[in-house]
């Protein structure tokens, strides 16, 4: 007797990745690290954060000994804000930065992005979130425009899916078989561009002039 297993789902969250001031000239070996890392950027941004704004973003931190300095050295010069998207994206995301402060990084795990880029235990290269409650809040502090919502998984997807994509997506498939174009992504791009549902239907009305 046969036991069907479910279908694995995966599960894809969002965090938000910084790139400090100092470390902004070393942007694209980093995202080189980050993708080939399974991360999707799905967002990228570059800002001068005023010192009252990093205030705001690290709140949670007011009153500590290093605050006045944090938000000064956070505030010296532009940095990119990213939102990477992943299964598991915040423990994985935190597991490539490495130990907050920059030495033990360097002595503990040698091969993480602080130990690498970071300097010391304030100037450390590279920030993530937390937990999922921070990633929410610094993703729409970062990117006040992007709406923070959970990617379909498991059934919700397949289901949306079934419903708005799949019917449409095998009769341009099924016609991609009998066509074979020579550039078959082309042909499927303007195929289905031509025969979206949802396209609007232009209604053309005779337009009647009033006498002047």
């Amino acid at each position: 007797m046969e036991i069907s297993m479910p279908s694995p789902q995966i599960y894809v969250e969002k965090t938000l990745a910084v790139i400090k001031p100092d470390v902004v000239d070393k942007e694209e070996e980093i995202q080189d690290i980050i993708l080939r890392s399974g991360f999707t950027i799905v967002q990228r941004r570059k800002l001068h954060l005023s010192p009252e704004q990093c205030s705001n973003f690290y709140v949670e931190q007011y009153g500590k000994m290093f605050f006045p300095n944090l938000t000064a050295y956070m505030s010296s010069g532009p940095l990119v804000a990213m939102i990477l998207a992943r299964h598991k994206a915040i423990s994985y995301w935190k597991e490539l930065l490495g130990p907050s402060n920059s030495f033990v990084a360097k002595e503990t795990y040698p091969d993480s992005l602080r130990a690498v880029y970071g300097t010391d235990d304030l100037r450390n290269a590279l920030h993530g979130s937390h937990d999922f409650a921070a990633a929410e809040r610094e993703i729409r502090f970062m990117f006040p425009e992007v709406i923070v919502e959970p990617i379909p998984i498991g059934q919700a997807a397949k289901d949306y899916l079934n419903l708005y994509v799949t019917p449409t997506l095998l009769k341009g498939l099924t016609e991609l078989c009998k066509q074979k174009p020579a550039d078959p992504f082309t042909w499927l791009a303007d195929w289905l561009l031509k025969n979206n549902p949802n396209k609007p239907k232009l209604c053309h009305h005779p337009i009647s002039e009033e006498p002047y």
